[in-house]
């Protein structure tokens, strides 16, 4: 039998109000269940980036670096503890190796072989000896060398600059306080917490052979991986020796020094070297100190000249690129240093 849908028109007027009034009630109930539930969407948060440095490009012959570090504040009297250096002994007139041998309680062989010294008979006043350790005396005991105390010298415009990789230079310079030469001279750097505990430490070399008495010296420590903040810093002598000058050629002017360059990017520094002494220069170089407004350190490096033996009254140009560590550069100091033939040559 076909069944034909019912519709609420083709049912009685009695049925269809009982209809009407059922769905009615259906549809309230379903009004209210859903009035009855209150959705809430939580706001999803935007992530905030956390700050980083910025850096700028890596160097070329001199690193580049423009990150400024944590506030810094100089400790008012570093305090340190010197790494052990060769026991340097300046010859003074009427020594002999002997001598020198039992005030040290080391043998005249050893004393021969550290210093390379064929005929004693050639001993020099002022000339430098190192005293061998660990050598056998006398009278049989094993020779301990004895730790030296570095002389005296001040450091100052000294300079911060972080590296892309995470590392970090120091540069500054050196000031002999002393009445003579100085030679061999390094400094070391700390780097502390604000409990004066040592995050890092690093060592580095002057880049001068030789700091006359006043006379100044750049170098530059690299920190290869260091602490991203620190609250201050100590810098101290680790070595530095009277100096025999008579190895050293010193009658070296720099002359027509100029620089020219971009702001913040590389400097082209050029001069030339003259040779006002008697004599010949070997192993000539130049080193080459840069500033910024602040007459802090921001950029010092050692060149060799066009020519690295110059003649007396010789000549020889050098060209260099500095790249500044933050910049822009405010001046430029280039020192020329050499070596003589040595005597009886």
């Amino acid at each position: 039998m076909l069944r034909m849908p019912v519709t609420v028109k083709s049912l009685p007027r009695k049925k269809r109000k009982a209809v009407l009034s059922a769905t009615g009630a259906i549809a309230a109930l379903i009004l209210l269940s859903g009035c009855g539930q209150v959705i809430t969407l939580i706001p999803t948060s935007t992530p905030v980036p956390e700050p980083g440095a910025t850096f700028s490009p890596p160097s070329g012959p001199t690193p580049v670096f423009t990150a400024t570090p944590a506030p810094v504040t100089p400790p008012p009297t570093p305090t340190f503890t010197p790494t052990p250096e060769p026991t340097v002994y300046l010859v003074r007139p009427g020594d002999t190796l002997s001598r020198i041998a039992i005030q040290y309680g080391v043998s005249v062989e050893a004393l021969q072989e550290e210093n390379n010294i064929l005929d004693p008979r050639t001993l020099q006043p002022g000339q430098q000896l190192v005293i061998p350790f660990g050598n056998t005396a006398p009278d049989g005991q094993v020779q301990v060398r004895p730790t030296p105390t570095p002389l005296p010298f001040t450091h100052q415009k000294v300079h911060f600059s972080f590296t892309p990789l995470g590392g970090l230079w120091v540069l500054g310079e050196v000031e002999n306080a002393n009445a003579f030469t100085l030679e061999q001279v390094r400094v070391g750097v700390k780097l502390l917490d604000a409990n004066q505990t040592t995050l890092a430490e690093g060592h580095g070399s002057a880049l001068l052979n030789l700091v006359e008495p006043g006379g100044v010296a750049p170098f530059a420590i690299l920190f290869e991986k260091s602490p991203k903040e620190f609250a201050s810093y100590q810098i101290y002598p680790l070595s530095g020796v009277p100096a025999y000058e008579g190895g050293y050629y010193q009658d070296l002017v720099v002359e027509e020094l100029a620089f020219e360059g971009e702001l913040f990017s590389s400097y082209q520094v050029t001069g030339t070297v003259r040779n006002v002494g008697q004599d010949e220069a070997l192993d000539v170089q130049v080193i080459i100190t840069a500033y910024d407004s602040l007459d802090r350190v921001i950029a010092a490096r050692t060149i060799a000249p066009a020519l690295n033996v110059i003649a007396s009254d010789g000549v020889a140009r050098f060209t260099a690129i500095l790249v500044p560590l933050g910049g822009p550069i405010e001046s430029i100091l280039a020192v020329a240093q050499g070596r003589r033939y040595p005597s009886g040559n």
